[in-house]
């Protein structure tokens, strides 16, 4: 008998009047462990800094969410726009679709203003310090949030009989492949990538120089999603006959670890 990991057969709560969506309870799950894990590396370093973190969070996440969730309607207009599309649909965000590269740079921008409006009142480190310290729990809070993915049904990869392969219903096949019962459970791979980058730089962060850890994190997951989105068969817009994250996904690493060679440097030269 094949084994395989199975698609969740709920993905809401139904409490009387009120429907609970498990992807946003993953959501925000990861967003208050990566505040609590922010704000623990934080105080480590900066006694001073009691409740930035979540000062500043206050501001970031709601903005990240919304950076998240234009990059994804941007980079995929024919699910909302299209001939078959409903641009209403682009405000169910409990349906999935949030892009990382637009939370993490909405998200960022605004935690640097919220930042730096206490950063002199409370004698903080700099900004680049605060973004290592949240680096491993914006980590972890990817991983739980692939978690949302699994119980929505989406976002897999191609076909494999392979011992964890994720058995996916036939409604939530993609067209052509519905003849196929099992496909690579790709928001596992991330989940397992974005885990294993968080622990290594929680290791061996404190070695590195003020900023290399948040671009380590970037440069890192970039990698792992580039070779993750070289498997998904998800509808997405493609360039020269690859999806556009993959694109994105080169680019943002090799901007990120260039980035991460050039603060060892100056940090070698002080």
């Amino acid at each position: 008998m094949n084994r395989s990991i199975p698609t969740p057969s709920v993905s809401v709560l139904e409490l009387g009047p009120l429907t609970i969506h498990f992807y946003a309870l993953c959501i925000i799950a990861g967003i208050l462990i990566a505040v609590w894990l922010g704000d623990k590396r934080l105080r480590a370093v900066a006694p001073n800094a009691q409740n930035v973190v979540g000062d500043v969070a206050i501001w970031a996440v709601p903005f990240g969410i919304i950076g998240g969730r234009l990059y994804h309607v941007i980079s995929s207009p024919a699910q909302y726009f299209g001939a078959n599309g409903n641009a209403v649909d682009a405000l169910k965000i409990w349906q999935g679709g949030l892009g990382i590269w637009g939370a993490i740079s909405v998200g960022a921008v605004a935690a640097f203003f919220a930042y730096k409006s206490q950063q002199k009142k409370k004698e903080l480190p700099s900004f680049a310090i605060f973004m290592d310290a949240l680096a491993p729990g914006i980590l972890f809070a990817q991983a739980i949030g692939r978690l949302g993915n699994w119980f929505n049904g989406e976002l897999f990869g191609r076909p494999t009989d392979l011992p964890w392969a994720l058995s996916v219903p036939v409604g939530l096949r993609p067209d052509g492949y519905a003849t196929f019962e099992t496909f690579h459970p790709t928001f596992l791979y991330e989940l397992l990538w974005c885990s294993a980058v968080a622990i290594a730089l929680i290791l061996w962060g404190k070695k590195l120089a003020a900023g290399q850890v948040f671009s380590a994190y970037v440069g890192l997951y970039s990698i792992g999603r580039l070779f993750i989105e070289i498997i998904r068969i998800d509808q997405a817009n493609t360039i020269a006959g690859l999806r556009v994250n993959v694109w994105v996904s080169a680019i943002v690493a090799t901007l990120a670890l260039a980035n991460y060679l050039r603060l060892g440097r100056s940090s070698a030269k002080i």
